[in-house]
Order: structure tokens, then C-alpha cells, then sequence
């Protein structure tokens, strides 16, 4: 019996992508219904490809959170650019996730040029509708079918409210694949638990600090322990690129890397569902953005 089970699943790989900032990781945490990628209004924020699993029945939807789109400067960048390119190949179908404004920017022509050369099914979404008048979609629409004629839908929504995401589930449905499912139940994502708190930690410094100081950091979990009565002990070191850098992200009497740590346990806690207790150092690594074996070193490899 359990192999007719097996046999009725289907499974769809779903690429979400679009510009730096658009709202990619917000869209794959709401549809998860967990927080899973970090979120900040700073561009760039997704570093690594993550999943995002949601089951509708016996159909498995995986949503495949990607950087945003831009030039490469470093080895850091030419890492999530091969992240883009990985996940925009063997996919069931694409996300195209856009703002409500009428003009097709760089980066859009790109990735519309991306689909059509792959042959992906792809759907428009345009996020942050809560923030425009409906009217004003009409244009938006008119401006995306004249560059590309090809969307198998477009589909406003709000990653923020929530409106449109039942619809986007339903609309992709069809592309599932019959498959066993890759996930078992109640599992929302591929990423290790330590690599969430890390995330979440980076996330922190990305929200309290300004200008290219949070760009330059990296997160290292050097000791993740659950005891027995399931408290979770976490060691972080924080990496940056200068001294001075250092100085600012520990802050006056180590004010500021208190209030980093804080805000990252609160999430941390709610993710595992237990008490943490973080302990978080930082340290220097010069331009490590620049060096292919820090970048790997540090967790960014394919």
C-alpha cells in the first residue's frame, strides 16, 4: 500500500528570481509559513541557494530562494552569480519575481533573456501590490508582456500580506513532476540548523549597521550543542573585512554586539523552539570577499 502512496507524488522544483531587494526570501518565507531565508532592505542579502519546501497533498512545491541578480565585483559575487546560474537550469518552472513599476530594468531583461534560452515555464509575479493602487498595475502588466509575451501567467501579489500566494500554489501545481518526494514531512528546508543560526546572525548585522560594514561579514558556527533538556548552546564568530570595522560592530563597551546577539536569539529561539544560549566573537579576515579560498572556507561553495 505504502508503494501506491509512493508512486501518486509528484514533486516541483521552482526557481524564485529577480533583482537584489524585490522580495525574494520574504515570498519563501511566506509560502513556507516559517522564517527560513533572511530578510533585510539592504540588496544582496541571500548569499546561498536555499529551499523552501512546501507539501500540498501529495504534491511537494520546492522553492528555490536565489541572490538577486547584479555584476560581479569579487569571488564572493562570482559565487552567487554560479548560484543563479545552477538554479536557472533543470527547473520545472520559475518565479519571476518583479516590483509594480512599468519599466523592464536591466537586470529583468536579463533573466527574461535566461528563461527564454532555457525554455522555463515561468510566471510573473509582481510583488508589493499593498504598497500601489490596483490601477497602477495596469501598466506594469502592459510593459512585461511587451518584453517577454511568454509568462504562462501574471500573477500580482504581497509577499508582506500574503495576498496572491494561495493563488501562485495553485498556478504552479500543474508543473510537478511524478517523483518521489525529496522531503520528508514537516521539514521546510535544506539548510542545517547551524547554518540558519548563522544566517540569522547575519541578518542582525545587516538590520543595526550601516553602509558596506554588514556586506563584508560572514558568520562561523564553531560550537552547536542541544543538551539534554534540550537547551541549544551556539558559539558564533563573526568575520570582518578591517580593524576598524571590528570596532564598530562590537560598538562602545560592546554595546552593539549585544544588541546583535540579542535580536539573533530571539530568532534563533523561535526557529529551534527551545532556549539558546549564543556566544559571539568577532574577528578580522582582510578582503576575504576577494579570496576564493575564504569564500569557501567560510561556507560559500557549490
Amino acid at each position: 500500500m505504502a508503494g501506491n502512496m509512493a508512486d501518486k507524488s509528484k514533486v516541483a522544483m521552482i526557481t524564485v528570481c529577480g533583482r537584489p531587494n524585490v522580495g525574494k526570501s520574504s515570498l519563501v518565507n511566506a509560502l513556507v509559513g516559517e522564517k527560513i531565508a533572511i530578510v533585510s532592505n539592504k540588496s544582496q542579502t541571500t548569499r546561498n541557494r536555499i529551499y523552501g519546501v512546501v507539501n500540498r497533498g501529495e504534491t511537494q512545491l520546492i522553492f528555490m530562494d536565489t541572490p538577486g541578480l547584479h555584476k560581479p565585483r569579487h569571488a564572493l559575487d562570482e559565487y552567487m552569480q554560479r548560484v543563479i546560474d545552477a538554479t536557472l537550469s533543470g527547473v520545472d518552472a520559475a518565479l519571476l519575481l518583479v516590483e509594480p513599476i512599468a519599466h523592464v530594468g536591466g537586470p529583468e531583461q536579463e533573466l527574461i533573456a535566461r528563461l527564454k534560452e532555457e525554455k522555463i515555464p515561468t510566471v510573473l509575479c509582481i510583488n508589493k501590490i499593498d504598497t500601489v493602487e490596483k490601477a497602477e498595475l495596469l501598466p506594469v502588466i502592459a510593459a512585461y508582456n511587451e518584453a517577454f509575451g511568454g509568462f504562462r501567467a501574471i500573477l500580482p501579489i504581497s509577499a508582506h500580506t500574503g495576498e496572491g500566494l494561495q493563488e501562485l500554489q495553485e498556478l504552479i501545481l500543474p508543473y510537478a513532476q511524478e517523483s518521489p518526494k525529496l522531503f520528508p514531512e514537516g521539514e521546510v528546508t535544506d539548510q542545517p540548523e547551524q547554518l540558519v543560526m548563522a544566517e540569522l546572525l547575519r541578518e542582525k548585522l545587516l538590520l543595526c549597521l550601516d553602509k558596506e560594514i554588514p556586506h563584508g561579514t560572514a558568520v562561523e558556527i564553531t560550537r552547536f550543542v542541544e543538551r539534554e533538556n534540550g537547551i541549544v548552546d551556539v558559539d558564533a564568530t563573526i568575520y570582518c573585512e578591517k580593524a576598524s570595522h571590528k570596532g564598530i560592530i562590537i560598538g562602545r563597551q560592546g554595546s552593539m554586539l549585544k544588541k546583535i546577539s540579542s535580536l539573533a536569539r530571539v530568532d534563533m529561539e523561535k526557529f529551534m523552539g527551545t532556549k539558546v544560549f549564543l556566544e559571539t566573537w568577532v574577528k578580522v579576515r582582510e578582503n576575504w570577499r576577494e579570496s576564493v579560498n575564504a569564500v569557501r572556507q567560510l561556507g560559500y561553495k557549490e
